[in-house]
């Protein structure tokens, strides 16, 4: 099953409820200070648009991308519930034509939350899609599970090869400046899709000025 088919029937399954709930990755909203020193922000494979929408709660003005149609079509509800306008576009990341070229250094924020779908070979990509829409002076902000969460089965990938390590993000962002790499233990309480003890891992990282 491709990304598009698996996603949409996931999303699809839960019916009315949001997989991963309506509130913010706790990770992204306790960086709210460093948040507001920008004015546009992108939310990868946003899901329900738990993130994006509490990003335009915060006054950035957002866009949103989702591979799923299905999770678009929630996310549109939860920010119209909410009376936030968040610009939604479904689009696969991981495509040879992506972005489009009105995204191109166009963001203060890239933010990817749990977005370890991705293969190694097509993280890659994923990873250069994200840097290519920074703006020069932007940051991107990742949050993720580590291996050790194979232990704890709270949610996430089940294949090692999709988690993050700290040596992993260093190497694919040694050409940025990495403000923050934390590995920590919490507990999760993301919908049904995230809940229980997790082992997490965060980076901040900004996009070098050019000389």
């Amino acid at each position: 099953m491709d990304h598009e088919a698996h996603w949409n029937a996931r999303y699809a399954a839960a019916g009315d409820d949001y997989v991963f709930g309506t509130e913010p990755n706790r990770f992204l909203a306790r960086r709210l200070a460093l948040l507001e020193q920008g004015a546009t922000a992108m939310s990868i494979a946003d899901g329900e648009g738990r993130n994006s929408v509490w990003l335009a709660d915060q006054g950035l003005d957002v866009t949103a991308v989702e591979i799923s149609a299905v999770a678009v079509e929630k996310a549109r509800r939860l920010a119209a519930g909410r009376n936030r306008k968040v610009d939604f576009v479904i689009a696969d990341i991981l495509s040879p034509s992506w972005p489009p070229q009105r995204f191109v250094n166009a963001f203060d924020w890239v933010i990817g939350i749990f977005i370890q779908f991705a293969k190694p070979e097509e993280r890659k990509r994923q990873f250069a899609a994200m840097k290519h829409v920074t703006r020069p002076g932007g940051r991107i902000l990742l949050h993720g599970y580590t291996p050790k969460q194979l232990e704890y089965r709270t949610g996430g990938p089940s294949a090692v090869e999709n988690l993050y390590t700290a040596d992993l993000l260093r190497q694919a962002f040694d050409d940025w400046i990495i403000e923050e790499l934390a590995e920590y233990e919490d507990d999760v309480a993301e919908g049904a899709g995230h809940k229980g003890k997790s082992a997490l891992i965060g980076l901040i990282a900004r996009k070098p000025v050019p000389a």
